[in-house]
C-alpha cells in the first residue's frame, strides 16, 4: 500500500506522529502540507493521511486549505490523525466534512494525546508528565498502523457531542476568523537576539525583520512556532505568556520545523 501522510506541525508533536506512523506502516512518503499546498500533492497514493494538531476545537486554517485542494485518487484510503494536549473537539468531522464537499470521503480518524503547546492558556508540563505521553504515543501508533494496514473503515473519534456543541461554535465558528490577525498580539522582550529563527520556523512566512526584529504581518497561523522555538525565550503573546515555560518536542528540531516550507 503506496501511503502518504501529509502534515502541520509547529511545536513536533505531529511531525513525530507522522513519521513514527510513516515507520510503521513502511512505503510511507511524509510531506508537509505548507509544501503542497501550492500543488495540491500527487493522486498516486493508494492511501492518503492527514496529521496535525487541534485548533481550537477544530482545524488549524492552514490544514482546511489544504483539505480543499489536495488531489486524491478515487477509490484511495483517506485517514486523518489529530494531535491534542486539551479537549478533543470535531476535527474529523470537519476534515470530512471538507472531503465530501468535494465527493471524497474519510475511512478513519484518530486522537493522540500530546504534551499541550497552548502558551496562551498554560505553560508546559513537567518533562516526566511528557515522557509518559511519548510512551502511550509510541504504543497507540502501532495499534493505529494495524488498523490502517487492513484499511479498515472508521472509528471517527471525536469530543464529547454536548461540549463539541458548545465550545465549537464559541471558539472555533467565531474564533478562526480572528486568527489571522493575531499576530498583531505578539512582541519581542529586549532580550531578542535579532537571530530570526523566528522567521525561519514561521510555516506560512508571517515575520519581517525590518531592524532585525520580528515584526508580524496579518497571516498569522496562530501555531506559536516563533514564541516556542525563540532560542532566547524573547517573544511574548500578550502579556499572557510571561513566565510560562516553553514547549517543543525533544525529537524535532528547528530545523525540521522549517523545512516545512
Amino acid at each position: 500500500m503506496k501511503t502518504v501522510i501529509y502534515y502541520f506541525s509547529a511545536t513536533g508533536n505531529s511531525l513525530v506522529v507522522a513519521k513514527d506512523l510513516a515507520s510503521e506502516l513502511g512505503d510511507t512518503e511524509i510531506v508537509p502540507m505548507t509544501k503542497a499546498l501550492g500543488t495540491g500533492g500527487e493522486a498516486s497514493y493508494d492511501a492518503v493521511g492527514f496529521v496535525y494538531p487541534v485548533y481550537m476545537f477544530g482545524l488549524p486554517l492552514i490544514v482546511a486549505q489544504f483539505l480543499k485542494n489536495v488531489k486524491i485518487k478515487q477509490g484511495a484510503y483517506v485517514f486523518s490523525v489529530a494531535t491534542l494536549g486539551g479537549l478533543p473537539g470535531r476535527p474529523h468531522a470537519l476534515t470530512g466534512e471538507i472531503l465530501k464537499k468535494r465527493g471524497l470521503g474519510l475511512d478513519a480518524g484518530f486522537l493522540i494525546r500530546m504534551p499541550g503547546n497552548y502558551i496562551v492558556l498554560y505553560g508546559a508540563m513537567p518533562k516526566e508528565h511528557q515522557q509518559k505521553l511519548f510512551e502511550k504515543e509510541k504504543a497507540r501508533i502501532k495499534d493505529i498502523a494495524c488498523h490502517l494496514r487492513e484499511q479498515k473503515r472508521g472509528p471517527i473519534e471525536e469530543g464529547n457531542l454536548l461540549i463539541n456543541l458548545l465550545f465549537y461554535k464559541l471558539l472555533y465558528r467565531r474564533g478562526t476568523s480572528r486568527v489571522p490577525l493575531s499576530g498583531k498580539n505578539f512582541w519581542a522582550a529586549d532580550s531578542c537576539t535579532k537571530c530570526g529563527l523566528c522567521a525561519k520556523v514561521c510555516p506560512v512566512a508571517n515575520i519581517e525583520l525590518p531592524d532585525g526584529r520580528p515584526s508580524w504581518l496579518d497571516h498569522c497561523q496562530h501555531c506559536m512556532a516563533c514564541l516556542q522555538w525563540c532560542p532566547a525565550g524573547a517573544i511574548e503573546y500578550k502579556k499572557i505568556s510571561v513566565g510560562r515555560k516553553r514547549y517543543r518536542n525533544p525529537d524535532i528540531t528547528a530545523r525540521d520545523i522549517m523545512e516545512q516550507r
